[in-house]
């Protein structure tokens, strides 16, 4: 697989991550065993918008870039539209707060209800 290829795959895996990141509560509905997968992810995915770090996701992708011979992210139709989705311009601390109130609040929204579905199903 070449370097430009392993990038471009990364980046859809990384899109795939966020969406899981914020809906993937949604997936508890039917099955309750994802949320052991989802919470952690959710957690890594506050974390990473309210610490300010960066993502090993994207490191992994600019390093294939590089490799690549490839400089930012102009080029193809998923550059194009998925970088914008992950990398937003204008990314400041503020808006990484309010993304990670956004995954915080979405994720309450979705437990909320299914914690109170299992523990009546408890009594």
């Amino acid at each position: 697989m070449t370097d430009s290829l392993a990038a471009t795959v990364v980046l859809l895996l990384h899109l795939a991550f966020i969406v899981f990141v914020v809906l993937g509560g949604l997936l508890a509905w039917r099955d309750r065993r994802l949320a052991l997968l989802h919470l952690p992810a959710a957690a890594w995915g506050c974390w990473v918008e309210l610490s300010g770090a960066i993502c090993p996701l994207t490191r992994l992708e600019n390093l294939l870039r590089r490799r690549a011979g490839q400089a930012g992210y102009s080029g193809g139709f998923i550059e194009h539209y998925l970088l914008a989705l992950i990398y937003p311009h204008g990314l400041t601390r503020p808006v990484q707060f309010a993304l990670a109130a956004l995954v915080l609040g979405c994720n309450a929204l979705v437990y909320a209800p299914l914690l109170l579905r299992l523990r009546r199903g408890h009594r």
